[in-house]
């Protein structure tokens, strides 16, 4: 049976144009029918795919994690199906799913019609996919300008994350997990994740998973900041729970609060601000995967 795919390419992202023809044809050529509506600037991506929801049987989107997280909402609301054909910078979402980098190879999966179901993360009603935060990585996003990661790629990051880091100062927060008392720490980031990989390749948990119905939290409490440059390493694969100074917990709702409203980044954009509702819904989208 003819499937009808809505395809939608986030012109600003850095690898917008490269690979999405190549991919479009590779749909083509297994049968689906691509719709590929010309950007109208301003219109969320959950905009557009909403007016098409009725013309097609799954939406494929071209770009980074960003992209993504515009598109979450029509995509819940919808139940269509999501193909990911990783465009962006850090692509978290596609490296936690296993999706190969080139667009031509992810659209062969989008093909082979092959779908999971996983979780969204949801903060103060905003979804996310990868993590949720607020401290250094807010502070991050909130720096990191379209031009500036269109122009410099990943290393925009390195040297954004360079400039936060040297600034880091800790922040007093009250975190209430629904199932335990709350407690009172000193900060520098608390970072609430969906997913299992965030930042570029970074791990949330080494237990993490997309699917497992659970939310989990850690808290940064160093009061001396250099001491996160040499934990890289614990990062990458999800232990960084092992230290003194890190606080951890896994659930499926937290709140949390500060003294005064702070901004919260979610999946790289900054889109609430606390106090803040954490919550998890399962199994809410499904995506293709290999």
């Amino acid at each position: 049976m003819n499937r009808n795919a809505l395809l939608l390419a986030n012109p600003h992202s850095r690898s917008a144009g490269t690979g999405v023809d190549t991919a479009a044809a590779e749909l083509r050529n297994a049968g689906i029918e691509v719709l590929r509506p010309a950007w109208r600037e301003g219109e969320p991506l959950a905009a557009t795919i909403r007016r098409y929801a009725d013309r097609i049987d799954l939406a494929v989107v071209a770009g980074g994690d960003g992209s993504l997280n515009a598109a979450a909402p029509a995509l819940i609301d919808s139940g269509l199906p999501l193909g990911i054909l990783p465009g962006g910078t850090a692509n978290d979402l596609a490296r936690t799913l296993g999706l190969p980098p080139d667009m031509a190879e992810a659209a062969r999966v989008i093909c082979a019609g092959r779908t999971r179901a996983i979780d969204v993360g949801d903060v103060n009603g905003k979804p996310f996919f990868n993590v949720a935060s607020l401290g250094m990585s807010a502070k991050l996003a909130d720096r990191l300008s379209r031009e500036i990661k269109r122009r410099w790629g990943r290393l925009a990051y390195a040297l954004t994350a360079t400039q936060v880091l040297i600034e880091a100062r800790r922040f007093g927060a009250v975190i209430r997990p629904d199932d335990g008392e709350e407690v009172v720490v000193r900060s520098l980031q608390i970072a609430v994740g969906n997913g299992r990989h965030y930042g570029g390749g970074m791990v949330v948990d080494e237990t993490a998973e997309i699917d497992d119905g659970r939310l989990d939290l850690y808290s940064l409490e160093f009061r001396d900041v250099w001491k996160l440059p040499f934990m890289a390493l614990a990062f990458r694969q999800g232990r960084h729970g092992l230290q003194d100074e890190v606080r951890t917990v896994s659930g499926t709702r937290f709140e949390i609060r500060t003294r005064r409203p702070m901004p919260v980044n979610a999946d790289g954009e900054i889109v609430t601000e606390t106090p803040a509702v954490f919550s998890v819904r399962p199994a809410a989208i499904r995506v293709f995967v290999p």
